[in-house]
């Protein structure tokens, strides 16, 4: 997906709004007002309020995919880069919190199938990074087998999710990479495997 300059300043106007006003205040009028534009201008950019959300969430998903894998490949074994993939993530989130509120924002999956898709696409982007590693961890011994691959994924990812959505709910108010290392210690001390 090609996003131009433009563009890329819009989606990040879009997520500014979406962070201090919410899905309700994102309307094509504010996301111009906001970059000084007239509503005419963005429209030569984007057709809709959807098409720039759906652009913000799949342009989040191919970052996170290059992101991620260069975080897995720099780490060693599963529990080094169980731990890379989690403070890239929490990294990147604390750099762009827009892309946090644009993600974990309730209502916004009931916008449409479109915004839908868009949001399930980051969650197998997640699913596909982390699910080898897990699996490698089982085989090795490293993380329990005494549940299956998806269901420590889904313990894991619902947990991220949380932490995520607290630190939203706070306004962004806490040092989200501290808390994410102790986030990512009890997952570790949760699903490593017992001797």
């Amino acid at each position: 997906m090609e996003i131009t300059d433009r563009q890329m300043e819009i989606i990040e106007a879009a997520g500014r709004i979406l962070t201090t006003s919410g899905i309700s205040g994102l309307t094509t009028k504010n996301v111009a007002a906001e970059m000084k534009f007239t509503e005419s201008a963005i429209y030569r950019h984007f057709k809709s309020k959807e098409d720039i959300i759906v652009a913000m969430l799949n342009y989040l998903a191919e970052t996170m995919d290059t992101r991620l894998s260069a975080a897995v490949a720099s780490a060693n074994g599963p529990e080094e880069r169980f731990k890379a993939v989690f403070r890239s993530q929490y990294g990147f989130f604390k750099a762009e919190p827009h892309f946090v509120v644009a993600v974990f924002s309730d209502g916004l999956m009931e916008q449409s199938q479109r915004i839908n898709q868009a949001i399930l696409k980051i969650m197998g982007t997640i699913m596909r990074q982390l699910m080898p590693i897990v699996m490698e961890g089982q085989q090795q011994q490293v993380f329990t087998n005494a549940i299956s691959t998806e269901e420590l994924l889904h313990i894991i990812l619902g947990t991220f999710r949380l932490q995520m959505f607290k630190w939203r709910v706070a306004n962004f108010g806490f040092d989200i990479e501290r808390q994410s290392e102790n986030m990512i210690s009890a997952l570790l001390t949760i699903i490593k495997h017992r001797s």
